[in-house]
């Protein structure tokens, strides 16, 4: 539960937190969801189980399982990071899942996900009927933030059986920042837009490009007054 904001030097001079567990947690918590998505959904293609495995997973999700869970109380951070960064509480699920997997093996992890995180946590049935927009949500950060997000079709094709095929992108500031593939326009947008949001999220330099971008097309005059906010973006 440690944050890299509060590392701990090891007896061997090594800095320790949870960032490893949490890359791992990552990682194996998507497996385990689309593992017990595909077995209890048979009949379902492969963009409903994507769909339904993002809104498992998306960060806002896991915040706020994570604090029902009480790991809030338990994260070892700096102040000034829980105050300010919310993601820390769904980061700290992702560690305790990896850590899980580690010591007891898949099978555990798959049951604590399942048992905990999906049972007792989660209302399915509600969640299979509601969507997450995240096109929209860009959308709405670039109006927030009067920076332009274009959506565009790049590319249309066939898969092998005949299915039409679409690839768009995210333009934010003249830059691609996003590029996502759906069975129609609609759902290459909803890709697109989340492959972007977490780009976004995770690039420094991404952000740092949009906001040069933004001072260079306005007059200097402004310049000190259009800041690009990149804590407001919206959760995957």
């Amino acid at each position: 539960m440690t944050h890299r904001s509060s590392s701990i030097r090891s007896k061997k001079g090594k800095w320790v937190n949870n960032e490893r567990l949490e890359f791992l947690g990552d990682a194996i918590l998507d497996a385990i969801v689309a593992d017990i998505l595909y077995k209890q959904f048979e009949q379902k293609k492969e963009g409903f189980l994507t769909s339904t495995r993002s809104r498992i997973v998306q960060r806002e999700t896991l915040n706020k399982i994570a604090m029902e869970m009480g790991l809030d109380k338990l994260i070892i951070s700096s102040t000034r990071n829980l105050a300010h960064n919310t993601n820390i509480y769904g980061d700290a699920l992702e560690a305790l899942i990896g850590a899980i997997y580690l010591d007891q093996g898949y099978r555990v992890a798959k049951r604590f996900v399942f048992e905990t995180l999906i049972r007792q946590h989660l209302n399915m049935d509600k969640m299979l009927k509601s969507e997450v927009d995240f096109k929209s949500r860009l959308i709405e950060w670039g109006q927030k933030n009067k920076v332009d997000v274009l959506f565009e079709v790049v590319n249309a094709s066939y898969d092998t059986q005949n299915n039409p095929v679409f690839e768009s992108c995210v333009m934010v500031g003249g830059m691609n920042i996003g590029s996502g593939k759906g069975y129609s326009k609609k759902e290459s947008h909803q890709v697109a837009a989340k492959i972007a949001i977490r780009n976004l999220r995770e690039s420094n330099l991404l952000q740092e490009q949009i906001t040069h971008q933004k001072n260079e097309d306005s007059n200097e005059a402004l310049d000190k007054q259009l800041g690009v906010s990149f804590q407001d973006l919206p959760g995957e």
